[in-house]
């Protein structure tokens, strides 16, 4: 079965010629100029994997990322014509999977598709312990929920999966392109700071305080570790 691809963008070159690269890829494409109407589409049909446009009438791309997300779960790529770092930084912090400027070629942005898709539809191999408990966080990576304190957290797909592969290793300095490497994969084209978008955003939903983290602690010029007590 083909998988299908959303494609919002308010400039009709740009549409023209994802779609005839994605169509002879073998994707089902779903086309939209706006992003109300981008929103309607995804709901309707569910696509596999959303190419958003940041500024598109109705509803810029960001807020349509946020609903997609949220609502639906599904994975996007932001475009944008600036290569501005605050465009960059808001993308990933509202749970974008990659982020391309429009002086992409096709190909690379097929390829990023490719290795989003991979990430999001591969079925992991069973976990050696599907139940994983910190003090009061409790992973359940079967049911795919986290609970602190007995209430639930809602993660997004990436924040789940940063944290269980920091929950797999702990104790352990793990530097950011091996977090990249684990959670993003290694044909992941984006930068690491991308890793410290994510961890911020989970601090922000885990940590009591977040200028002194309980479970994920910074390293120093190395990155991350999970802190586990151990007496």
């Amino acid at each position: 079965m083909s998988q299908t691809i959303l494609i919002a963008d308010d400039e009709q070159h740009i549409v023209d010629l994802l779609k005839y690269n994605l169509e002879r890829g073998g994707y089902e494409v779903l086309l939209a100029f706006d992003g109300l109407e981008a929103v309607r589409l995804a709901q309707k049909h569910r696509p596999d994997l959303a190419v958003l446009d940041i500024t598109m009438p109705g509803l810029d791309g960001l807020e349509v990322c946020t609903q997609l997300r949220h609502a639906l779960g599904t994975p996007v790529i932001l475009l944008t014509a600036r290569d501005s770092e605050i465009d960059k930084i808001v993308g990933l912090e509202i749970g974008a999977d990659d982020y391309m400027t429009k002086s992409f070629s096709p190909r690379e942005l097929i390829a990023r598709i490719k290795a989003v898709l991979r990430r999001t539809k591969a079925s992991p191999a069973a976990p050696s312990s599907a139940r994983m408990q910190a003090g009061p966080l409790c992973l359940d990576a079967l049911t795919h929920e986290v609970h602190l304190h007995g209430v639930p957290l809602a993660l997004t797909a990436k924040e789940f999966a940063l944290l269980e592969y920091l929950m797999r290793n702990p104790n352990l300095a793990l530097s950011r392109h091996a977090i990249l490497d684990h959670v993003w994969g290694y044909d992941f084209y984006g930068d690491p700071r991308t890793v410290d978008v994510h961890i911020r955003r989970l601090r922000e939903k885990m940590e009591a305080d977040g200028s002194a983290p309980r479970f994920i602690v910074t390293v120093p010029g190395v990155g991350y570790k999970f802190h586990l007590e151990t007496t």
